[in-house]
């Protein structure tokens, strides 16, 4: 099939762009490499913005600091304190103030949010539905949407009924499209325990559709049907995940259970008749009705046995990363073959690192299939491949590393002083010694396709971080980011680096909270900073 003709169209710019097979052509398409295609501008003006910013002469500038007693939570440009009360925008020139609403009371205490943004290409019952808003669980079981624009309640609704007290937790089963709201474990009083009552219900689940926001469903998770030793559950990509205290990991087909042990399904805003309780659905004091029963043991997906209960899932063909289910493994990695659970050839990974913080390891966010193993003073970024003359067996290759900067660490155990005595070291320095540089933080920038780094390295009380651009294809440092603000590698930090900006924020002891936005800036002779 000739190009000209799937294209039915512009042969001078197939010429142009040399491309001579239709799938190649295609994939193109697809990935807006054409004026006339959508998306094209976007990436277009991504990829001018990282060429600006990877420039040497642009420089990253602190433009403002706040401090706070309560945490800060930071959401696609939108920097949110006081319990989501308050709302500053980090886009413009200098962060301002969205909204400010009063404080509330304790019953009204946001537990969990996540950010709902209005899919592409459908028709929304609302005009408030296609601006971004705010899913947020209060601590009194009420799950409102709240305006991103002014903190207004565009919708609420009441969870908890007769079956379920306590809804802490809110993930996404498919982002954007599917919510899933968690219960806290249930767990009975000491008097309960001792009169010999038994809990059998663990956790309840509330399932929603949204935008339009709609009531799917909701289940318990009940030992009966999954065991005594059930410690955790959480569902996604439409698998339902239980974890176990001696580190066995199950998965469900989620939805198979909705449409297996549905047993009546409702709306919200519906009159209700549940168990003899007549009321309307996700109104006070109703809440919602448990319409899914558990009955018997669904079909099991699959298993697996790790330490802590780690297990992750991803790249192609599908492979799993698990820790052998002893403490004595501590640190060492084995992928497998989800297909057949073979090990891939050299897929088992261990830093050999001696530290107070292990390493970790992760399937790469950008979809590539390939894997990121960080330690202390080493990065590792690898892929699946096939093994040469064997198709079916997968192996485990280097694709590219960084290393940190330790050029001026010297660790000797035999030093001399200048007087001539020889000091022999009692001990070896770790290798995450604050002393040396250290890596804290790994993530991606999707949209500028960039890996980016925290590097930290702490002398006396004074410790130093700076974030470190890298190319993503090949791991080449493209620009280097000294952060102003002193790093206490004993505190919890959390650093976001969304296109043009950089944020920090760093929780102290005694519930105390900071936050540094830095903003690109072409640097001048006037201005040093």
């Amino acid at each position: 099939i000739c190009p000209q003709a799937a294209g039915g169209g512009d042969r001078t710019a197939l010429r142009a762009c040399g491309v001579h097979n239709v799938c190649r052509l295609l994939t193109r398409r697809a990935h807006g490499f054409f004026a006339r295609d959508a998306g094209v501008a976007l990436r277009k003006n991504l990829g001018l913005l990282r060429k600006i910013m990877c420039q040497e002469s642009t420089k990253f500038k602190n433009v403002w600091t706040t401090h706070s007693a309560s945490p800060i939570a930071y959401e696609r440009g939108r920097i949110y304190m006081d319990n989501y009360q308050c709302c500053i925008t980090s886009i413009a020139q200098q962060p301002r103030l969205i909204y400010q609403k009063s404080k509330c009371a304790k019953s009204e205490k946001i537990e969990d949010a996540l950010l709902l943004e209005c899919p592409l290409g459908e028709m929304l019952p609302s005009p408030s539905d296609y601006k971004a808003s705010l899913i947020v669980l209060t601590v009194q079981n009420w799950l409102l949407r709240l305006s991103a624009d002014s903190g207004e309640v565009l919708e609420k609704v009441y969870l908890a009924g007769s079956c379920c007290k306590f809804f802490r937790y809110l993930s996404w089963d498919t982002p954007q499209e599917v919510m899933i709201v968690k219960s806290a474990q249930n767990k009975l009083p000491a008097a309960a325990r001792q009169a010999g009552i038994q809990q059998t219900v663990l956790f309840y689940l509330a399932v929603f559709q949204v935008l339009p926001l709609s009531f799917i469903g909701m289940l318990e998770i009940n030992k009966k049907i999954f065991g005594n030793s059930v410690t955790d559950v959480a569902v996604s990509n439409g698998i339902l995940i239980v974890m176990y205290s001696m580190g066995l990991v199950r998965l469900y087909n989620f939805k198979a259970i909705l449409e297996q042990f549905m047993e009546q399904p409702v709306d919200l805003g519906q009159e209700f008749n549940w168990n003899g309780q007549v009321g309307v659905v996700g109104k006070f004091p109703f809440g919602l009705p448990c319409n899914i029963k558990i009955t018997d043991t669904p079909p099991l997906l699959f298993e697996a046995s790790s330490l802590e209960n780690a297990f992750q899932i991803g790249g192609y063909p599908w492979h799993y990363i698990i820790t052998p289910n002893k403490k004595k493994h501590k640190g060492v990695f084995h992928i497998c073959s989800l297909k057949d659970n073979a090990l891939a050839k050299n897929g088992i990974q261990e830093m050999k690192c001696c530290s107070l913080e292990p390493d970790w390891i992760y399937f790469h966010p950008d979809m590539s299939g390939r894997i990121i193993h960080v330690g202390p003073n080493l990065i590792k970024v690898l892929k699946l491949k096939e093994v040469k003359n064997h198709a079916d067996q997968m192996e485990i290759a280097e694709d590219f590393t960084i290393v940190a900067n330790r050029e001026n660490c010297v660790n000797n155990s035999v030093t001399v002083t200048a007087s001539g005595r020889v000091v022999k070291k009692r001990f070896t320095l770790l290798d995450d010694d604050p002393e040396q540089e250290t890596f804290k933080i790994v993530d991606y920038e999707d949209e500028l396709d960039l890996l980016s780094t925290v590097a930290v390295t702490q002398i006396g009380a004074d410790g130093r971080a700076h974030l470190d651009f890298h190319c993503n294809e090949h791991g080449i440092l493209l620009k280097s980011i000294p952060l102003k603000e002193s790093w206490d590698v004993t505190y919890s930090h959390e650093v976001y680096f969304d296109k043009d900006l950089v944020l920090h924020i760093e929780q102290k002891p005694n519930r105390r909270f900071s936050c540094y936005v830095y903003q690109m800036v072409c640097d001048t002779a006037k201005d040093d900073d």
